[in-house]
């Protein structure tokens, strides 16, 4: 009898360890949905301004320069609560331009998308990067699109996230 109890038992303990493991392991983050749906009005937003180009290290929608100018950037940011960016590409870099991501109290102008990141891989493929990164030391839920020109070249990135609270912070 004792037996037939622990053969049931570790039954029972094999299938909610599966079950564990396939909702553990679920490819959405908390804010997938809200990543996608920003990263949308992102391009939708700055498609309106015009095509994209790049002029001497500058990033253009039509007429209106995105280098310092952080409208849409801030204004998802009111709308979604996320973080924001635009970055342009510089030889093999890709230098953030506007932004609402912080370091040490201002905005992260002139810093780089990490060069041995997992982003950086994806976006020279031309696709985008939907996943947890860290960004200048902090952990994010992201997602990553990049933006080309006229003739189909990668001259900068979209970028949408969310700043991974510690645990010890939401107690």
């Amino acid at each position: 009898m004792l037996r037939n109890f622990l053969k049931h038992c570790s039954r029972l303990t094999a299938v909610l360890f599966i079950i564990g493991l396939l909702v553990g392991c679920s490819s959405k983050t908390e804010h997938s949905a809200i990543i996608k749906e920003a990263l949308n009005v992102m391009k939708a937003s700055a498609a309106k301004l015009g095509e994209p180009k790049v002029v001497e290290d500058l990033l253009f929608f039509g007429t209106t320069r995105m280098n310092n100018n952080y409208e849409l950037v801030d204004s998802l940011q009111a709308k979604y609560g996320c973080t924001a960016t635009f970055f342009v590409k510089k030889g093999n870099e890709f230098i953030r331009i506007s932004t609402d991501v912080m370091q040490e109290s201002h905005r992260a102008i002139g810093t780089q998308l990490d060069p041995n990141g997992p982003v950086i891989v994806v976006i020279r493929k031309g696709e985008p990067f939907y996943g947890v990164v860290d960004i200048l030391g902090s952990q994010y839920e992201t997602g990553y699109e990049p933006i080309k020109n006229a003739d189909g070249e990668i001259i900068g990135i979209y970028y949408v996230g969310f700043q991974i609270k510690q645990k010890q912070d939401r107690d």
